[in-house]
């Protein structure tokens, strides 16, 4: 597997789409990479630039969001 990084397109990768994913497109993809990566896209723009994070931020991400860690505390 080829070294990827931020911001740059990443071909050639299995992408994984959320089974929650809407079917008008609003959604992300998930690469695995090498050296514990995940790789993030948009999956309207496949051939755009990826986001690149450590499995451990994507966990900490991951259950933040299922735990309601990113609740407004504003009206």
């Amino acid at each position: 597997m080829s070294l990827v990084t931020n911001g740059m397109p990443a071909g050639g990768l299995t992408w994984r789409k959320s089974s929650r994913s809407n079917p008008n497109g609003n959604c992300v993809e998930l690469a695995e990479l090498e050296h514990a990566k995940i790789a993030v896209r948009n999956s309207r723009h496949p051939a755009g630039p990826t986001q690149v994070y450590s499995r451990a931020a994507m966990a900490v991400f991951i259950g933040a969001v299922k735990g309601d860690g990113f609740a407004s505390t504003t009206g």
